[in-house]
Parts: C-alpha cells; structure tokens; sequence
C-alpha cells in the first residue's frame, strides 16, 4: 500500500495543478464571458448566470480531468456513463426545480416582462420587482408580496399592463330607457375629456352596446397611462366624472326595475292592507 501510495504521488501532484489551473482559466473565463456580455443588451440576472456557467462548465471540466489523472482505471467513457447515470436520477429527484430553472432562463430571454412591469397571471395582479431564476417576485398594490414560481409564468398567459405607455380602459354605463341617447352620449363624452391623463390623441368611442333587462347599456372606452395602480385611479376618476355629469344633465342611471304580472285579477282592498 505504502509503494503503491508513494508510485500514485506524481499523479496526484499532477492532479491537484490540473484542480489550480483550473481555478485560474474559470477565472480568467468569467471575466471573458462578463466583457462579451457586457456589449449586449441582457438582463442583469441573464448576465449573472451566463458567467456562472461558463465558471462551471471550466470547472466541470477541469474536475474531470484530474479525476482521470489522479485515477489511472477511470477511463473517460466510464466517467461519462456514470455521469449520465447520475443527472438522470437527480433529473427526476429535482424535476420541479429544474422546470422553474430552465423557465426562468426562457423568461430571461424574452424581451417582455421587465422588472417594473404591471402584470397579471392567474389572478396575481402587481408590479415585477425581481426576477430570479427559479421564481419572481410581484408586489400587489396593496403592499403584499408573492413569490411565483417561474414555470407558473411561462406556462401560463400572462397579461402585462404596462407592455405601452398607454392601454384602453372600458366601463359599461346604462341609462333609463326615456333617455335621448345623443345627450347621454354628449355628457359622458364631456365628463371623459374633463379628466386628467386621458389621451387627447386617442379615440373616445362611447357606443350602444345592448337593451339591458331596465337600461339602454353603452360600452364606453378610453385611453390613458398604464404605469401601475394610476390604471386603477383613472378608472375611478372616469366613472366619478360621469355620474355627476349625468347627474347634471337630468339623465338617470336606473337601477334594475321588477315587474310582476298576474293572469287573475288581484283584488285590492279600499284601504292599505285589507281585503276586498
């Protein structure tokens, strides 16, 4: 043992310069990696992790290398075999991981959904704050935060709100069915253009959508910033202004009105509750 010890010295010796050679390269790599993507327009976590694998793609190979030096009987097949081996169990072992991983290298690579976004997928509504590599964090209006798993974003649509600087708001507005329908359409068209932040160069389109079961319904729409919670106090704002115009102009908003009819005639009494 002792010979055999003192005959494996030099490839050991051999092996751990291999192991510092390959510090030095994974080194000198990262820096390579960071100057090249530096001149390229990627998010700062996609930066991060392109180093951090081409370190480990260096030192993968270095370790590889040295095994092989160090161990005479290990030939580069049967380290290669067992190394498949080996990832197909931990595949399994850490699907999940893996999925939100390798999503969030895709979403990464995507040129929508930036940090400062307003998002909405499966009924989380908030600003990006962070994007990582196996999950995201989204900041709700109200203040609360929620980690979301990468692969929950990428296989599910996502509605990003702030994708322009300015989106389309719509709001439905019924009116009584006495009501001339120009003059409703001139006060809520009025009431709209007196609200700050709405667009001038966009389209105000207030048009009759239905006969509603105690109204004449219009689907009015809109445009006006999208950055953040200002969507939801401009659509606070719009349906203020259109009440009190309407308000103004006599023109009533009904609410839904019941009529019941009776195949028999209902006798009444001569006073408030008594028979006839």
């Amino acid at each position: 043992m002792t010979a055999g010890l003192i005959a494996s010295l030099p490839s050991v010796a051999i092996g751990l310069v291999v192991i510092v050679l390959t510090w030095i390269v994974s080194k000198g790599a990262g820096r390579i990696a960071g100057a090249l993507v530096g001149k390229a327009e990627l998010r700062p976590s996609l930066r991060s992790l392109i180093d951090r694998l081409v370190r480990l793609g260096v030192w993968l190979g270095g370790l590889l290398t040295a095994a092989i030096v160090m161990i005479p009987d290990l030939s580069p097949a049967s380290l290669v075999a067992g190394l498949g081996v080996g990832s197909v169990a931990i595949g399994f072992a850490f699907k999940d991981i893996f999925e939100n991983f390798l999503a969030g290298v895709l979403i990464m690579l995507r040129k929508k959904m930036r940090v400062g976004d307003t998002i909405e997928c499966e009924g989380v509504l908030g600003t990006v704050e962070h994007i990582a590599l196996r999950e995201t964090y989204i900041r709700h209006f109200s203040g609360e935060l929620t980690i979301m798993p990468n692969s929950m974003l990428f296989m599910n649509p996502v509605e990003i709100w702030t994708d322009q600087d300015v989106r389309r708001y719509d709001v439905m507005v019924g009116v009584a069915y006495d009501t001339d329908l120009d003059a409703a359409d001139a006060a809520i068209r009025k009431a709209i253009e007196g609200v700050d932040n709405v667009v001038d160069d966009k389209p105000i389109q207030i048009l009759a959508h239905e006969f509603n079961s105690s109204s004449v319904d219009f689907h009015v729409r809109w445009w006006a910033p999208s950055t953040g919670a200002a969507t939801i106090e401009n659509r606070d704002q719009v349906i203020r202004a259109i009440k009190r115009e309407l308000d103004a102009a006599g023109i009533e908003i009904p609410f839904p009105y019941i009529t019941h009819t009776f195949k028999e005639q209902v006798p009444l009494g001569s006073e408030p509750g008594k028979a006839a």
